[in-house]
């Protein structure tokens, strides 16, 4: 169930509000729970046993580690989740990475080794690394296992983060999941929230997933190299907008019912090195592999070559947690490239130039990052790279898709109203409103009255949208 599907935002998210706050606050976990299942199992079906499944692994590994037995439950949660997550996530790559390998290099093949499809089930990679982070975390010391699986299955298994996250860190919510108030006004911002990462959603992305999947999908002799910029532009807004707008919608759901979830996008695209962009994109996957793999591995506390290396490791679990396939891998080692070069030096002299140059070097290195990440097959990559540089062959002289075949009024608009949200425009916007409505205060309640009717039209936009378009793809539900 997506959250911008007619099913959740007219059927499911107001029914499950109001049985909420019906409900004595003693329930609402217990009913925050039995609906974050049945909102899973809308779309999953039996699979929700994996997630059940997870949960209790790592509920019972916490409270070994508490009871004493700390290796016994740390390598339960590791051996456990791990499995769980490479059966589902990466066996057939597995398999067929070594089929493909016996291929190629005429080696015998085992008996039996093929594997039929294992359907991924959606979040597995989300909820994998939250039950590792609550598992670690006791082991270190730094929290207490919860004795109630109701309660730590409440955070697991919680609807607004489960499926896409932000990946939410046990620490960061407990004393939430514990007691937590709403009041008008922390509803009032989440719905906002909510209603701004829905516009993003379904008025940008989804406009942007049709140009660069049209793009991408077409055979390179059918367009210019304009038209191959064009389509990776749009990807890179898709990818942002699509993602950024779920954790919005997610944050806001958290707010709506207690919740004070961490943001997890800083305006990545005004980054004026990788390392910056890093700190500003996914920024609760960075900052879990910061934490729980680059850190424990030894950080740069060592000699240079062992930094280097920990970073290399990390970005190739990087590239490998966003998907099994060599792509992904290729993508992660690539940034992984570029964090190693910009620490032995370019780093420096990135902050020395002027910001517009720098900042053109960031967005060249991540568009062409964006390529490995979209593609399918590194063949397809190097034919899309190649057709951005000019050399992937003229196209004939009956193109299908020069650039102008896809820039109408309505894609022109988006790609400008796309440019623009990509910065810090609208918390200058907001803060300024704010301003004004304080200095304005004999008429601060129409001013305020103005700004709920312009988000309400907002949603009442994105609902048009989604009514006349059933293009709703969501890129991270197959991570």
């Amino acid at each position: 169930m997506l959250f911008s599907s007619a099913i959740f935002l007219f059927l499911f998210l107001p029914f499950f509000l109001l049985i909420y706050y019906l409900l004595p606050k003693r329930f609402h976990n217990a009913f925050l729970f039995a609906a974050s299942l049945c909102f899973y199992a809308w779309g999953e079906g039996p699979v929700v046993l994996v997630l059940l499944l997870s949960a209790l692994i790592n509920y019972i590994a916490g409270r070994l580690i508490e009871q004493g037995r700390r290796r016994a439950g740390l390598w339960l949660s590791l051996a456990g989740s791990l499995s769980l997550l490479f059966y589902y996530k990466y066996a057939n790559f597995f398999v067929d990475s070594v089929l493909g390998v016996a291929k190629a290099f005429t080696l015998p093949v085992p008996a039996g080794l093929a594997l039929t499809h294992i359907a991924l089930p959606i979040g597995i990679s989300f909820y994998t690394f939250q039950g590792i982070s609550y598992t670690l975390d006791i082991y270190w010391g730094r929290i207490k296992a919860n004795r109630s699986f109701l309660d730590y299955g409440t955070y697991v298994a919680m609807f607004p983060h489960q499926i896409a996250g932000p990946i939410v860190r046990y620490a960061d919510i407990a004393p939430e999941l514990a007691d937590r108030t709403t009041t008008i006004e922390k509803f009032g911002i989440g719905a906002e929230r909510f209603i701004l990462g829905l516009a993003k959603k379904v008025l940008l992305a989804n406009t942007f997933a049709s140009l660069a999947d049209t793009i991408f999908n077409a055979p390179p002799d059918t367009y210019p190299t304009a038209t191959a910029w064009l389509g990776i532009v749009g990807y890179s807004l898709q990818i942002y907008f699509d993602f950024s707008g779920y954790s919005d919608m997610a944050i806001g759901l958290g707010k709506m019912v207690g919740f004070d979830f961490k943001e997890n996008f800083n305006y990545p695209y005004v980054a004026r090195s990788i390392q910056d962009f890093w700190r500003r994109w996914h920024i609760s996957l960075s900052s879990w592999f910061r934490d729980y793999v680059y850190i424990p591995l030894g950080g740069n506390r060592a000699s240079k070559m062992r930094t280097y290396r920990n970073l290399l490791i990390v970005f190739f679990v990087t590239g490998l947690w966003h998907g099994a396939s060599w792509n992904f891998i290729i993508w992660g080692l690539y940034h992984g490239l570029f964090l190693l070069i910009e620490r032995a030096g370019l780093g420096k002299r990135l902050e020395r130039l002027w910001p517009p140059v720098a900042h053109a070097y960031t967005i060249l290195a991540v568009l062409v990052g964006w390529v490995f990440f979209r593609t399918e097959t590194l063949p397809e990559a190097i034919h899309f790279l190649q057709k951005m540089l000019g050399l992937g062959g003229q196209p004939t002289a009956m193109m299908a898709y020069p650039p102008s075949y896809f820039l109408n009024a309505e894609l022109i608009v988006s790609l400008l109203i796309g440019f623009v949200l990509a910065t810090p425009v609208y918390p200058y916007f907001q803060r300024g409103w704010e301003r004004l409505v304080a200095r304005l205060v004999s008429i601060h309640i129409l001013l305020n009255s103005i700004y709920v009717v312009g988000l309400f039209g907002l949603f009442v936009l994105a609902v048009m949208y989604l009514a006349a378009d059933t293009y709703n793809p969501f890129i991270y539900f197959r991570f």
